[in-house]
């Protein structure tokens, strides 16, 4: 495991479920940290919980003009972790078109705006860790995922195509991609979520990985290995299966 003491991280959904829970792994490592969600508040309720020093940037991810004026506080930062999500379970026959909006503004355009601001701090200095949650859910697609799954997928592309620009940088990309997570936004699906994770034991498992030079992971086992033999399949058999 890398020494974490000297780093500061910048946590864009960092106010609930998965994105509080690795800022508390990485804060306990010994990281400093920047926590950014909409809602103040709740920010500075966990910064005062973290044990190392941690600053609250709160923003709409979705306001590019309000994001560009973060740059300066940002100037500063080792890497930058993207974890806000927007979710409803929709099927095509429940098309909803604001819902399926704020999930691309959230999910898809919200990593652009902030890549607008932290990427060229990164490119100036040559080093810097960028780190995306994806989902199982964009490996291919999946009954009511309208919007949700088409944002990941979207991450997933977005991610390999860094990785290749950055190859021959010291900018390391990773792409992270877990499944069910018990958060406010699974509590939404009325279906058996497999293998449900704990917001906890996510962290654990997103936060080893970051300390690893893999650029993508996916998890939990067994339940992720479909997903990624899936890629493969014939349509036939993948609709038939899912």
């Amino acid at each position: 495991m890398k020494d974490w003491s000297n780093k500061r991280y910048w946590i864009v959904g960092a106010s609930e479920g998965l994105g509080q829970a690795l800022a508390q792994k990485m804060s306990d490592a010994g990281a400093s940290l920047i926590l950014t969600a909409r809602n103040e508040a709740r920010l500075n309720e966990i910064a005062s919980s973290l044990p190392n020093a941690t600053e609250v940037l709160p923003l709409d991810i979705t306001d590019l003009n309000a994001v560009r004026k973060s740059a300066k506080i940002l100037k500063n930062v080792d890497g930058f972790v993207f974890l806000a999500g927007a979710y409803w379970p929709m099927p095509a026959q429940h098309w909803d078109i604001g819902k399926l909006t704020c999930m691309i503004n959230v999910n898809l355009i919200g990593a652009l705006h902030t890549l607008d601001v932290i990427l060229p701090i990164f490119m100036k200095k040559n080093s810097g860790h960028l780190v995306f949650t994806g989902s199982l859910a964009g490996y291919r697609g999946l009954p009511s995922a309208l919007g949700y799954g088409s944002s990941k997928a979207a991450i997933a592309n977005l991610s390999e195509t860094l990785r290749y620009d950055l190859k021959d940088t010291a900018i390391k990309v990773q792409l992270i991609n877990p499944g069910f997570i018990k958060t406010r936004l699974t509590d939404k699906n009325n279906f058996k979520m497999p293998q449900i994770m704990s917001p906890e034991a996510a962290a654990t498992k997103m936060f080893s990985n970051m300390n690893k030079n893999n650029f993508s992971s996916s998890f939990p086992a067994p339940f992720s290995w479909l997903f990624r033999v899936s890629k493969i399949l014939p349509d036939s058999i993948y609709f038939k299966l899912f």
